[in-house]
């Protein structure tokens, strides 16, 4: 072999040898969340502007969905590298026959809650008309109505809170980082009465995280890794400092034309901030909890939900795959 040829020879090899590993500008990382431009996904925000993502050998995408393309429609067609899932969401695809892996967990409880309009307690009123939305299945509001055997008429609607307020329904689901403070800003009054948490009744279920298919997390293992720990990283300067990330939130938002204001993206990171933290310790661990699973699998399976168990492995990565492979914590 002449010297030419074995030069370049050479060259190949380490083409070939490095791609696999290589983490390149050249291919961004693509991250869809799970509804427009708002605090609820701060962390994100705060990692991309602050360069943690840079530093972290990512160029991060973060995209927003629409009616048109929904979050699971963009991951499946290879739209993004990356979706944002609750955990009983990421369960039933699953169960379906998606191959779904958590590569970092925010929510560390249920967001959930049931508003009486008329100040009464929601367990008491039977067969009343309740809004939801129709944005993504509610798992937990279909669960308490089939084994309290309340028997609702479930109004459903895409956005905001005037079917509630123009009292055309009884009571509405809303979430505690957003449409109960809309509700708030309205004027409405609540009191604990009214107020149905899931939480607090059994239901306590961990929602968003984000999520890749198991071939990409199989062979992006750099890449998965380190979004996580720049996301983490992210949420934490959040924590420590919420008025700049407010204001960075606050560039987002304007960049999307999302109808909002800084006083209802505070209370909303607030929150947001404070649902994130282990019921147990306190702390805010970004983790998947094991007993979470257990828990959705018993509540899904019980009401139908599911086709069969989804394990607690299987949404790490680890169910299927060679056993020294574990999920990202």
């Amino acid at each position: 072999m002449t010297m030419k040829k074995a030069y370049f020879v050479y060259l190949l090899f380490c083409v070939l040898v490095q791609v696999p590993d290589r983490m390149s500008a050249e291919e961004p990382f693509v991250f869809t969340t799970v509804w427009t431009a708002q605090a609820e996904f701060a962390g994100y925000y705060v990692a991309k502007e602050k360069g943690f993502y840079r530093d972290a050998g990512l160029d991060v995408k973060i995209q927003h969905p629409s009616l048109a393309s929904s979050v699971y429609h963009r991951l499946e067609t290879d739209e993004c590298d990356a979706g944002m899932f609750a955990l009983m969401s990421a369960m039933e695809l699953n169960a379906n026959g998606s191959q779904l892996v958590n590569i970092f967990q925010t929510s560390m409880n249920s967001s959930y809650l049931i508003v009486s309009r008329w100040g009464k307690n929601p367990l008491t009123q039977k067969g009343i008309r309740v809004a939801v939305y129709n944005s993504e299945p509610n798992y937990l509001t279909l669960m308490m109505d089939k084994r309290e055997k309340m028997n609702y008429d479930f109004i459903y609607f895409t956005e905001g809170v005037n079917v509630f307020l123009s009292g055309a329904v009884d009571a509405m689901v809303v979430v505690s980082y957003n449409e109960y403070y809309q509700l708030l800003q309205a004027g409405f009054k609540m009191d604990e009465k009214t107020l149905y948490r899931f939480r607090d009744h059994g239901y306590n279920i961990q929602e968003n995280g984000v999520y890749v298919k198991r071939e990409y997390y199989e062979t992006h293992p750099k890449q998965v890794k380190a979004f996580a720990d720049a996301s983490r990283k992210g949420w934490e300067w959040a924590a420590e400092h919420p008025q700049e990330a407010l204001d960075i939130v606050m560039k987002y938002v304007k960049a999307e034309n999302v109808p909002t204001n800084r006083v209802m993206q505070k209370l909303m990171l607030e929150e947001i901030l404070r649902l994130q933290k282990d019921p147990d310790s306190g702390k805010r661990e970004f983790r998947v909890r094991p007993d979470m699973v257990k828990k959705a699998n018993q509540l899904m399976l019980e009401c139908g939900m599911l086709k069969r168990e989804v394990t607690y492995d299987e949404l790490m990565g680890m169910g299927g795959t060679d056993s020294k492979k574990g999920g990202l914590k």
